[in-house]
């Protein structure tokens, strides 16, 4: 089964991209992080916890006055704009409260990924879409067999595209939070760098309309379509000892090319 990471920055139409290839003629099945990292920290649960413990004492408005949740389980929920507050930013202290929080989702997220990637195998899925905001930077891209990068060329327009949709955002707020996910077009060079010729890594820019965001998906999925077809899928869920070695040397090549990234950046920067 091809693990498809999708990833991107806040705004760039990431969801959208996740929202086409979960339809048809796609009709891949999604994994997808946010939705998880909600699930784990809804009330009764171990991350949920974690946060009122760490968070609660300097936040007063971090709960909700709601007394149920999603999940059926008594209890507020939490105040998730505030909580926003409190970790998007650039300052020392916002850095360190957003490795603590990310140091409580991260690991419970990563299981439930995991738990979702199992079934979708046995039930002989040809690829699953791994939406993960952070995909580089949590590491999730070294299981994922080709990346995605949805991206924008003119930060710009990601902006203003953020602001529309959450109106409610101060522009400090938005560009702290456009900030706290990393320049996409970083991302982009990333994904590039895996491989474009193999279609391991594939750049969707969306500066126009969505009309343009389909055609862009459809160039990206026949690339992909080729360089793992379906009848591949089959017979690595069919011989699994086959489907295990070829995992194995997913990790290897991602990895391999993960040290060669690095280096890279390392010999940009002491160029500078």
């Amino acid at each position: 089964m091809l693990i498809i990471g999708l990833t991107g920055s806040i705004a760039t139409g990431k969801s959208t991209v996740s929202s086409i290839l979960s339809t048809s003629p796609y009709s891949l099945p999604i994994i997808d992080a946010d939705l998880l990292a909600r699930k784990v920290v809804e009330p009764g649960t171990a991350g949920y916890k974690a946060i009122v413990n760490y968070f609660g004492p300097s936040t007063p408005d971090l709960l909700l006055d709601e007394t149920s949740s999603s999940n059926g389980t008594p209890g507020k929920p939490l105040n998730r704009p505030a909580l926003g507050r409190r970790v998007f930013g650039d300052t020392d202290e916002r850095k360190r409260d957003r490795q603590v929080l990310n140091g409580i989702i991260h690991p419970a997220v990563r299981w439930e990924v995991y738990k979702a990637l199992i079934y979708h195998y046995l039930r002989g899925q040809w690829a699953v879409v791994l939406d993960v905001p952070l995909l580089f930077e949590s590491g999730m891209d070294m299981i994922c067999g080709t990346v995605i990068v949805v991206g924008v060329h003119d930060p710009a327009i990601q902006m203003a595209r953020l602001r529309s949709r959450d109106a409610h955002l101060t522009a400090e707020d938005a560009e702290n939070r456009v900030r706290s996910q990393g320049d996409v077009r970083t991302k982009a060079a990333q994904a590039e760098f895996r491989g474009t010729a193999t279609a391991r890594g594939v750049v969707v820019w969306n500066d126009a309309d969505k009309e343009e965001l389909e055609r862009a998906v459809k160039g990206a999925m026949v690339s992909i379509s080729a360089s793992s077809p379906r009848w591949w899928a089959w017979t690595l869920l069919i011989a699994p000892p086959v489907g295990f070695g070829i995992a194995a040397w997913n990790l290897v090549v991602n990895y391999a090319t993960q040290k060669g990234w690095e280096k890279k950046k390392r010999e940009e920067k002491a160029r500078l």
